[in-house]
């Protein structure tokens, strides 16, 4: 029997087993797909928020400023990169610069006092390559890039490192509590745990009704579509560029990525289906003329990459975390685009909830392992620039064939080449694995669920 089962590996599940194993609790790691971040986390734009512009008061408020300072506090120990950039929130039309005391206000509200007003011509100054018809705005200082996949697989790592297990195609198909354990029936079996932690994202309300006959909130899936600009834009960009947002979405945004491409995206876009993160031409397209028509000079770069991300948002505007004592089980719900940011801080929410009920005896880990963490920043030291690396495989992203060998013969190791992607960017570059399919299928052989083939996988 463990302490606690968490139930889905996305970037929240994999903070919350990393925090409870290291209070000392045993824990074990549901996930039903082949590979983590899996799911709503393999999508993101990869920004460290302050959150300025969450609502003030509110949860997702509180669980992003608590991850922020963690992520801050943590992350050179842990090994992570972190970028700093700033954010500038700007407004193009007369309507949107009105709106710019409001949201200074709001972010003063929550705690966030740096930031400052800017005028058009500061703007010009600090972005020369922004389009002229910008109206004013205002810069986040403490907004930074970070690693969307190296963040979450450290957490998980770390865990695994410090005594936690993982099952993956470990899919939950019923459970049963007795009074004082959860009995968990998977496709690889039977699992007894003293108290369950549900963060299945875009499956958490049906594995709410599934455990406990109440679903708790409603799924409503949200996809956000993105193009990804070749490296030669990052030159054309410094900050986060974001917009003065709506009721419904934080709107399109420009960055730079840790990787050295530039981000144009996300969609909003509300649909039915859990799992449909097909991109569409006519979007992308569009996406693509709005990166240009703010950043002119983009018209010159091309794009070499396109994906979408789900968001699993619900009914409720608010992070859905309800803890139910007499079911020694914890629902994390509705961690939508913030989730990145606010992983460390609802792990620590999530501790702190079920502390009462102490499904664990054993101590907290006061000098734990900490796991080398994935090196896939452009603007930190690469494994390509040190000796011993046996040669680069993925020109286009400057992948080694010891990192990728490091990553199949580690304690995770990916099932999938999309789950080698995420840990070494192989295939990802401007060629999309075109020239180092064959090698890499070579280097996989016998590795993969589904062997490569010679021509490059989507």
């Amino acid at each position: 029997m463990v302490d606690v089962a968490v139930i889905g590996a996305g970037v929240v599940g994999c903070a919350i087993a990393r925090r409870l194993t290291l209070d000392g609790a045993r824990v074990s790691v549901l996930e039903k797909a082949a590979d983590v971040l899996d799911g709503a986390s393999k999508g993101n734009s990869a920004i460290l928020h302050t959150g300025f512009d969450a609502p003030p008061g509110s949860l997702e408020q509180r669980c992003i400023a608590d991850g922020y300072r963690q992520y801050l506090s943590e992350h050179a120990q842990l090994g992570l990169p972190l970028l700093r950039s700033g954010a500038m929130v700007l407004a193009w039309t007369d309507e949107e610069q009105q709106s710019l005391d409001a949201l200074i206000n709001k972010a003063h509200k929550n705690d966030v006092n740096d930031v400052k007003r800017l005028s058009a011509h500061e703007i010009q100054v600090a972005e020369p390559h922004l389009a002229t018809h910008v109206k004013g705005g205002f810069r986040v200082p403490g907004e930074y890039l970070i690693d969307p996949w190296a963040t979450a697989h450290l957490y998980i790592m770390q865990a695994l490192a410090n005594g936690a297990t993982l099952q993956r195609n470990a899919e939950v198909v019923s459970g049963d509590f007795d009074g004082e354990a959860w009995c968990i029936q998977t496709t690889r079996g039977q699992l007894r745990a003293r108290h369950v932690v549900t963060s299945a994202g875009l499956y958490g309300d049906r594995i709410n009704q599934l455990l406990t006959g109440r679903r708790r909130f409603e799924i409503r899936p949200r996809k956000g579509q993105f193009v990804v600009f070749e490296k030669a834009a990052s030159r054309l960009v410094e900050h986060i560029i974001l917009p003065v947002p709506s009721a419904t979405t934080k709107g399109i945004v420009i960055c730079r990525t840790l990787f050295g491409n530039v981000l144009v995206g996300p969609t909003a876009e509300e649909q039915s289906s859990r799992d449909d993160a097909s991109t569409e031409r006519a979007t992308l397209q569009t996406l693509r003329d709005k990166g240009i028509e703010l950043i002119p000079a983009l018209s010159g770069c091309e794009v070499t990459a396109t994906y979408a991300g789900l968001r699993p948002a619900t009914e409720f505007s608010d992070y859905q975390i309800d803890n139910d004592a007499s079911q020694n089980y914890t629902s994390v719900g509705g961690i939508r685009s913030t989730g990145l940011s606010a992983a460390l801080g609802i792990a620590s929410h999530v501790a702190g909830l079920i502390e009462q009920q102490r499904p664990y005896r054993g101590q907290s880990i006061a000098e734990p392992l900490v796991p080398k963490a994935d090196r896939l920043s452009n603007y930190h030291p690469r494994d390509w620039q040190e000796a011993g690396n046996q040669g680069v495989v993925c020109h286009c992203e400057q992948v080694t064939r010891r990192e990728i060998l490091a990553a199949l013969n580690g304690p995770m190791p990916p099932a999938t080449l999309q789950g080698l992607k995420r840990r070494t960017r192989v295939c990802m570059g401007q060629c999309q694995g075109f020239h180092c399919s064959a090698e890499l299928a070579s280097i996989t052989q016998g590795r993969l669920d589904r062997p490569m083939t010679l021509s490059p996988e989507s």
